[in-house]
């Protein structure tokens, strides 16, 4: 049907007939390719890509984050790699001094310890995740998956807008930092576009990792020198130790599965809050006309923006770590209480602000077998606790601004707990047969916007481009975030009960690949510098260089007698 609201995509998809790989960066995307064409399967694929991703976002992710990894392998299986990142053993619920005891600010703390510096550390499992799940699931020798991010770390990488623009955001606290002014401003200022970026030292950090896998950091000497560095400071130093990183351990989860107008749903678990509230939202909307309430119309977006604040009501009350909190999962799935949820509608959640950092980074893979790898990781802030590593070239994360610092709270510091994560890699299926792989960055913003995306594809019946570039709309329950294209529809929202806000994006770069009889598509959104790279063609027909009288023994040798190099008469 004809949109109310037409937009127009600012990039064009790729297509690929035996693999596909999305990257938030053209080089993650060429790594994780490279890899495909090496032979590898899509769990080589995007841990090539998400460790050189370390090199050229390093505002958004690197081996001392957390994140989550949704793979459906070749077999039809799902497991989600949760390598989200803890709080160290040594913390407790009083480990912080809170400025406010309510919104808005009630996340914050004195001196803004949990958001800068050796305290806001949580203990990492990104690269003991990506290692993990190699080790289970991969082909290739583990060195060849680090090779590119090498070569990259080595020989330099040109500064992007995004990267030069989130340098000069945060100057203030990466100058402070010797090591970070020295990688990130060799000049004393943020990069310019174009201009090479080299990380020597952290080339050799990826060259110990080569060697040692995990255990570098989880173990080794990589470890020993972050959790030195976490320890000056004096009243500022940090309490991951080297006990904590030798042991922290990836968990293996199963995953959270929906309906919704005969596609399966299946998302990741708690402590993730996606795959249960894009599920329930779903629920609530199935029972509605989508397509014929039009894409962008007021009464679509109005029904939209009521659901997603339901969820976040439900998502405040009931989210977290699994080992600390009961999270009614098959209530909030069930399609029972999607009805109840329904008759809820009518009146503006009002819940109070939630908090996560919207800063990190996606992939999305494919391959010919049928592997499928959808995953966000991250630093948690832009540039993490925005210091670096003395001769590692490693930037910590700064998980700890995610928790609540007040005791006695859902969310409040306990050790070896890890908080509730909006990240949503999403896999759409259709009688088991996989159709679409999705996931973006942006904190909270990111599972209701996959959600919105899931209904594009269905409902509206978009094309994979379209779906991941069109215009969003997001709330918690206050103001409606809606992005420019939206804004002739603000004065209809406004009348509808909601107070609206525009805004220049909602959410980060969605990337996506979608399954069709002909092969893979790949789409990446203009909201981060996203590529799709597919691979087609493949090797030669079996024996093509050998007459028939002239084929190989079985073991791969030319018949005694014979010149396989033979000129055709």
């Amino acid at each position: 049907m004809a949109r109310p609201l037409p937009f127009t995509c600012e990039k064009r998809p790729a297509s690929g007939s035996i693999g596909m790989v999305v990257t938030n960066h053209p080089l993650g995307s060429a790594a994780g390719t490279e890899m495909l064409a090496a032979g590898g399967n899509a769990i080589d694929a995007a841990v090539s890509a998400l460790l050189t991703l370390t090199v050229v976002e390093p505002m958004m992710v690197g081996i001392a984050g957390g994140g989550l990894s949704h793979v459906r392998l070749q077999d039809g299986r799902h497991l989600v790699m949760d390598a989200l990142a803890c709080a160290a053993k040594d913390m407790h619920a009083g480990s912080y001094d809170p400025v406010s005891d309510t919104p808005p600010n009630h996340m914050d703390v004195k001196d803004r310890r949990n958001t800068v510096g050796p305290s806001a550390v949580a203990v990492p499992g990104n690269l003991a995740g990506w290692c993990r799940l190699h080790e289970l699931y991969g082909k290739l020798p583990f060195p060849d998956l680090v090779e590119p991010a090498i070569r990259t770390a080595s020989k330099g990488f040109l500064a992007t807008h995004y990267l030069s623009g989130a340098v000069n955001e945060f100057q203030e606290d990466l100058r402070k930092d010797p090591e970070c002014a020295r990688v990130l401003m060799p000049e004393g200022r943020p990069p310019r576009f174009g201009e090479r970026i080299f990380m020597q030292d952290y080339a050799d950090s990826l060259r110990l990792i080569a060697r040692e896998g995990a255990a570098a950091l989880h173990g080794g000497a990589l470890g020993a020198a972050l959790a030195d560095r976490l320890a000056t400071g004096g009243p500022d130093a940090g309490w991951v130790t080297q006990n904590d990183l030798r042991d922290y351990r990836p968990v293996e989860r199963g995953v959270i599965t929906g309906t919704y107008r005969g596609f399966e749903i299946v998302g990741p678990p708690p402590p993730a809050s996606s795959g249960v509230h894009i599920v329930q939202m779903l629920n609530i909307l199935e029972a509605y006309d989508m397509s014929g309430l039009g894409f962008g119309s007021v009464e679509a977006l109005d029904l939209l923006a009521r659901t997603i604040a339901l969820a976040f009501e439900d998502r405040r009350a009931a989210s977290g770590d699994p080992d600390f909190v009961d999270v009614p999962v098959e209530r909030l799935t069930s399609k029972d209480y999607a009805s109840d949820c329904r008759t809820r509608l009518g009146f503006n959640q009002q819940s109070a602000p939630q908090a996560e950092s919207a800063d990190t980074t996606h992939v999305t893979v494919a391959d010919r077998d049928g592997n499928i790898v959808t995953a966000t990781h991250t630093i948690n802030g832009l540039f993490g606790a925005r210091i670096m590593v003395p001769e590692t070239g490693i930037i910590p994360n700064n998980y700890m601004m995610n928790y609540d610092p007040h005791p006695g709270r859902a969310l409040s510091i306990a050790p070896g707990k890890r908080v509730p994560t909006s990240m949503a890699p999403m896999i759409v299926t259709r009688d088991g047969t996989p159709r679409f792989a999705l996931g973006l960055p942006g904190g909270l913003r990111i599972f209701p916007s996959a959600m919105q995306a899931i209904v594009n594809l269905i409902d509206h019946r978009m094309s994979l481009q379209e779906a991941v570039e069109a215009p969003r709309i997001w709330t918690q329950g206050q103001e409606v975030e809606i992005e420019k294209p939206y804004a002739p529809m603000a004065e209809g929202l406004a009348e509808a009960g909601h107070g609206v806000k525009v805004v220049p994006h909602i959410g980060g770069g969605m990337n996506a690949i979608g399954f069709e009889e002909n092969g893979l598509t790949g789409a990446a959104c203009w909201r981060a510098d996203g590529t799709a790279m597919g691979i087609g063609g493949g090797l030669a027909r079996p024996g093509v260089r050998f007459w028939p009288d002239k084929a190989p023994d079985d073991d791969g040798a030319s018949t005694p007698g014979t010149d396989s190099s033979e000129a055709r008469p």
